[in-house]
């Protein structure tokens, strides 16, 4: 039995221990059996799983000095693709949240379960649509006794999510006392970022069970762009910016010969801060009037939010007879995230964007500085330089309970049935400029008349919603915004028109899972070499999704944002599987399995999927391993129902390969009136394990997945790429991209494979210490691609940008040196991960990134006669403080790849009561 932190690091280090099945080829001479994740029948150890099976265990964590999940799943070699970051640029609307992507497939193909139930989804969807479990919200890590994750096809078992795979986190169970653990950790790079946790976990064991508590608080404090930047002005430059650029309504106004549709510069751009820029590549030099006024929008970000998280979680186990048991469980995660956005979006409906000049009498602007009062169409933001970050708050709430009863009958047979049910509330609140009032406050609140070929009026009046939304107070006639740059000297904006101007956009998302399952196994029949063992279940989920958003969204109302509209749907799902479990001969083992899966006749039909594998042991040393399997996904119920806009940066063909940030709406297929068809998939697992001497192993894995039919949001920027001018493109009156529409479709197929490898040597020299050195990493063969709009791709070692695919570096690597002797321990890890193309930017190379991570840890309970664990741990994760290799994009990294963090130096107190 393991008890808690009174465990000493593992002698193994990290890399070994998440590097190949745990085999060991010893005959167990306990009669006990478990059930490992991959199988409902009960086997002696996980070496008698014939599918891939990796283990991170409670010493393993303590090992990387890992805060929280994020920490652990981040190491993972075949981790590919996952959003851990609070990236506003491609993952506006996951904030605070983790996950995991095993093989690159979508973080909605990995299936995460607690103690092997499942855990609702985030209500919240990434820039693709998918809904994912939320790995930060899971359980504290001090409650965590391990980690199993099956590396091959397991939808058989455990139903269509797990297309991937499955990642298990397994609680402790019978833990009996008090453990308490503390960790700071400080970032040694740029900026003042620092992180502290506590840790607590209460045990107690009697005669028929045991009851168990958990909790864990942390805070971070941010990490922001403006102290630790990684991109360029060039890259984070918007065209829109405050001071802007203003669009003439007619010929020779204000500036003589020079044509309706010109764009000219407000004049205080360069002197304001702006950047003068080109207003196209035919269009002359902004020293001539005539441009765009550009603003540095890169300083106001996040690499690490400010952050506030609560999770909890408590079990109970008893014995009601010497054969049946009641399990309950139960957690509650808070997380609370603020993170950084410009002082306002660019205002995209520029249509209705008029600066009114002298015919409109007395309502013209008096702030219009341009000779001759003109009217002008406004090209810009509503606050920009001189302005504040803009706060984006989320609060992000999941609760989850789980009660089983299982039991014994017979010499071998057993069962369980249980019910999990779940909910996760998610609120996004984001500034925005609200279109009317913007537009009414150019009008100096008058009503204004339409401009032909620009507007069509806007209503300035209490009669109009947008002013009157919240029981805000319209402004009085006369008060007029100065878009200008004088507002930045002489005539600035009042703080309370400003407040006025920009609203939040407030997002209440609420997802939850109910799941009944139950399963019974048993030997069927002797065979000369064991017993063939089954196991027959059933299960039924429902899945519910809504959302509600504020007045100002539903009626499209934001100026970047626009809104979105309410939804809300559920999905029912009725599944049966059988397992079979044969032992050939002594050294060959058979599992198969098949389920079958039937959604509601609207909701993605019906599926029947197998899965077969091999394990064979010729020898004491050898074992082989094989399977065969395929895998369903009906499509969820966001992206039948729902809709959502979110903020992507792409390059735009159209006017020289210019960068825009633009808002692209995504809407489900039942929305649009189209017709998604199931995922399906099929993979297959081939490998070995040898020990050719004793305290070595060495692994083997290939991996093949064929994935078909995936759901997935047309990508934008292959939208912008295969038709730059086509109805999905909405563009100002200077022809700039402002917003891309796409809608959900089958993305067709991706093929996927490569090599998981491993070695290690755990080396005991006596009065030295044991030392383990090892190697362990992921090499990827292919990762072929083809897109609804792109094509075919070959994804492989680029980052795939331009397709629905996810960055794929080719060499995923991990090397370390574990020594451990009495009550001393330390390890040295190298992580790796290759350079690869960047196809935003002309197959320019990413370069490789190399982090050396490195931890002490004293057991200095050994020197106090004390029986009971006192530890005290200090490390640092990228000693070097390696940067984050430079993407020309927003950010100026890949967030799915890199950390953007630099030298992280943690202390730590590990304390058993």
């Amino acid at each position: 039995m393991r008890h808690g932190l009174a465990v000493r690091a593992s002698a193994i280090a990290l890399a070994a221990a998440i590097a190949a099945p745990q085999v060991s080829f010893a005959q167990d001479d306990t009669d006990d059996v478990i059930v490992v994740t991959g199988s409902f029948i009960k086997r002696k150890s996980q070496a008698d799983l014939p599918s891939p099976l990796e283990t991170v265990g409670a010493g393993d964590i303590e090992d990387i000095g890992a805060n929280n999940i994020a920490d652990i799943t981040q190491t993972l070699t075949i981790n590919s693709g996952a959003e851990n970051n609070p990236d506003a640029f491609t993952q506006s609307g996951t904030t605070g949240t983790t996950n995991i992507n095993l093989r690159g497939l979508g973080l909605g193909s990995t299936l995460v379960i607690l103690n092997g139930k499942r855990q609702v989804t985030t209500a919240t969807q990434t820039n693709q649509g998918v809904q994912f479990v939320d790995t930060s919200s899971l359980v504290p890590l001090i409650a965590v006794d391990r980690v199993e994750i099956l590396k091959d096809g397991a939808s058989a078992l455990y139903g269509s999510d797990a297309v991937a795979g499955v990642v298990n986190f397994i609680t402790r169970d019978d833990y009996h006392g008090i453990a308490l653990s503390g960790n700071y950790t400080s970032h040694q790079s740029q900026g003042d970022y620092n992180e502290f946790q506590i840790q607590g976990l209460a045990g107690y064991n009697f005669d028929r069970g045991n009851i168990m508590f958990a909790a864990a608080y942390s805070e971070s404090t941010p990490l922001t762009t403006a102290e630790r930047r990684l991109s360029v002005p060039a890259n984070d430059t918007s065209a829109l910016g405050n001071p802007g650029a203003f669009f003439t309504t007619a010929d020779g106004m204000p500036v003589p010969m020079v044509p309706a549709g010109t764009p000219l510069l407000d004049p205080g751009c360069a002197a304001g801060g702006g950047f003068p820029l080109q207003a196209s590549p035919t269009a002359p030099p902004p020293s001539s009037g005539i441009g765009l006024c550009g603003f540095d929008f890169g300083e106001f970000y996040n690499l690490v939010t400010e952050n506030k998280r609560l999770s909890t979680f408590a079990s109970a186990s008893f014995e009601i007879t010497d054969t049946v048991e009641f399990h309950i469980e139960g957690g509650y995660a808070d997380n609370e995230d603020v993170r950084g956005n410009s002082p306002t979006f660019p205002f995209l409906q520029l249509g209705s964007a008029v600066v009114p000049g002298a015919a409109f009498g007395p309502a013209a602007n008096p702030f219009n500085f341009f000779p001759g009062d003109p009217t002008l169409v406004f090209f810009g933001r509503a606050i920009g330089i001189g302005g504040d970050v803009s706060p984006n708050f989320t609060d992000n709430e999941t609760w989850r309970a789980s009660a089983s009863l299982n039991g014994e009958y017979g010499d071998t047979g057993s069962w369980e049935i249980s019910y999990t049910r779940a909910r996760n509330n998610y609120t996004i609140m984001t500034e925005d400029t609200v279109t009317d009032r913007f537009q009414c406050g150019l009008s100096g609140f008058n009503s204004l008349p339409a401009v032909p070929g620009l507007t069509g009026g806007t209503d300035c009046t209490s009669a109009n919603p947008f002013l009157t939304a919240f029981g805000d107070s319209v402004p009085a006639v006369g008060t007029f915004y100065n878009p200008f740059s004088t507002s930045l000297s002489v005539a600035p904006n009042s703080a309370a028109l400003q407040d006025y101007i920009v609203q939040f956009q407030t997002r209440d998302l609420q997802s939850t899972l109910q799941v009944a399952e139950g399963y019974t196994s048993f030997d069927l029949f002797e065979m000369p070499a064991g017993a063939v063992g089954v196991a027959v279940g059933g299960q039924y989920r429902k899945s519910e999704l809504e959302a509600d958003f504020d007045e100002i969204s539903t009626n499209d109302g934001f100026a970047f944002l626009i809104g979105e509209q309410p939804y809300s749907g559920s999905q029912d799902v009725f599944a049966g599987f059988v397992e079979v479990a044969i032992p050939i001969a002594d050294w060959i083992d058979v599992q198969a399995a098949v389920r079958h899966e039937r959604y509601g006749d609207d909701e993605g039909g019906s599926t029947t999927d197998p899965k077969i594998a091999l394990l064979l042991r010729p020898t004491d040393y050898l074992s082989l391993r094989g399977s065969y399997s395929t895998s369903f996904r009906a499509p969820s119920v966001f992206q039948q129902l729902g809709q959502g806009t979110s903020l992507q940066q792409v390059v735009d063909p159209a006017n020289g390969n210019a960068t825009a940030f633009v808002a692209v709406r995504s809407q489900g297929a039942q929305v649009v009136g189209n017709t998604l068809l199931p995922e399906d998939s099929r993979a297959f697992n081939g490998g070995f394990t040898w020990l050719p001497v004793e305290g070595m192993e060495m692994s083997l894995d290939y991996f093949n997945f064929k994935f078909e039919n995936v759901i997935t949001p047309q990508n934008p920027q292959a939208l912008l790429n295969a038709d730059p001018m086509g109805a999905a493109i909405v563009r100002s009156p200077a022809g700039t991209v402002v917003q891309i529409n796409t809608q959900y479709v089958n993305a067709s197929q991706v093929k996927t494979s490569g090599l998981d490898f491993a070695w290690r040597w755990a080396v005991d020299t006596g009065s030295a210490g044991t030392f383990t050195p090892t190697v362990q990493g992921t090499y990827l063969l292919n990762y072929d691609l083809i897109d609804p709009i792109a094509g075919a791709v070959d994804g492989e070692g680029v980052r795939n940008f331009n397709n629905f695919g996810t960055s794929s570096p080719q060499l995923r690597l991990n090397t370390g040196l574990n020594w451990t002797n009495g009550a001393h321990s330390a390890n040295i890890f190298l992580r790796h991960i290759d350079s690869y193309l960047d196809d935003q930017n002309g197959l320019a190379t990413i370069d490789s990134d190399t982090r050396i991570d490195v931890q002490y840890r004293l057991a200095i309970n050994e020197y106090m006669n004390r029986d009971k664990l006192a530890a005290v741990t200090i490390g640092a994760r990228n000693l070097f403080g390696t940067t984050a290799p430079f993407v020309a994009t927003n950010g100026g990294f890949d967030s799915k790849v890199h950390d953007p963090r630099g030298a992280l130096l943690y202390f730590g107190v590990d304390l058993e009561l």
